[in-house]
């Protein structure tokens, strides 16, 4: 099939599209034919830039849901238009929970399958492809869709590069809402943003993590140091975070954040596979620990066999006196 029209959910906050739908509209692009965003919120009108430059023709907008739950409304929204303005061939959602929750009402409504925890979207002999990592990223399998269109994906962040365009803003088009029911009776009566310091850990462009290796809660300090002498984010792998040395935040892995850095710096992590799936797609890898076996040696670009309670404090010594 030759895909003609695709659908990309795009989510923003205040204004500020997320880098998710920035990362799939530039796929979007290069799969071919038109490319349309569908958004759900007060700021339509505001992101309509942004997401012209990399790729939308249009923004399909269900507006201000007043506090109402997004997932349950936005796939009403978009069953609606899909009646009215026909079914586009695929339709994008990134792996967020808002995604996932519009992702699978609009796959009841439309009684279409989803294919979940996507890494890669291709049009394969005629059919749409979906390449999803499984045993713990060491294969991947390859999903083809045979139940017609709309076909609904759900894409794992950081799985694309966002690139611009060079388009202008896309045009705001306004869809209507049905009544949803009981179903569309919930509401978000407030919302918590979890304070941070520094650049967010999967949006920084250095990415400095821990593991059991160093022991200790207390030691944690350490990776907290280099990653803001770096003006980076500090990250942890599962087993410290398990531990309750670190929020789940800090997490980096499979179940944790996806990574892709400039540069990864991994330190007393042994490198289980679940790990390394969160951050292999990092440009440059430098891996420390004592062990020469250690799995994360073996995918590392630079590797320091030794301990870390030595190499941290003189990498961290170093950088203070420049």
């Amino acid at each position: 099939m030759t895909l003609s029209k695709i659908w990309v959910h795009a989510e923003s906050t205040d204004g500020t599209v997320k880098p998710t739908t920035l990362e799939m509209l530039t796929k979007a692009r290069e799969l071919g034919g038109t490319v349309e965003a569908f958004h759900a919120g007060p700021d339509g009108e505001q992101i309509a830039g942004t997401l012209g430059a990399h790729g939308a023709t249009k923004v399909l907008c269900a507006g201000d849901l007043g506090g109402g739950a997004v997932g349950v409304n936005l796939a009403n929204a978009l069953a609606a238009a899909i009646g009215s303005q026909g079914a586009p061939d695929l339709v994008m959602f990134a792996t967020s929970y808002d995604g996932r929750d519009a992702a699978a009402r609009l796959s009841v409504k439309l009684d279409k399958p989803v294919l979940t925890n996507g890494t890669d979207v291709a049009e394969e002999d005629g059919s749409v492809v979906v390449i999803e990592p499984i045993f713990g990223g060491t294969q991947l399998v390859k999903t083809r869709f045979t139940a017609g269109t709309p076909q609904i994906v759900l894409l794992r962040p950081k799985s694309f590069v966002a690139e611009e365009s060079g388009g202008g803003p896309a045009e705001v088009q306004t869809i209507e809402v049905p009544d949803g029911g009981a179903a569309a009776a919930a509401r978000v009566v407030d919302r918590h943003v979890e304070e941070t310091s520094g650049p967010k850990l999967d949006e920084a462009a250095i990415v400095v993590s821990g593991g059991r290796g160093l022991g200790e809660a207390a030691k944690y300090d350490m990776i907290e140091q280099l990653a803001k002498l770096l003006k980076g984010a500090p990250g942890a792998s599962r087993a410290i975070v398990d531990a309750g040395w670190v929020p789940y935040s800090y997490q980096v892995g499979q179940t944790g954040k996806v990574v892709k850095p400039t540069v990864y710096i991994a330190a007393g992590i042994s490198g289980a596979t679940q790990h390394m799936v969160g951050m292999k797609g990092s440009k440059n890898i430098v891996a420390i620990n004592k062990d020469p076996e250690a799995p994360i040696l073996s995918i590392a670009d630079l590797g320091i066999v030794g301990d870390v309670h030595k190499v941290l404090p003189k990498l961290i010594e170093a950088l203070q006196s420049r």
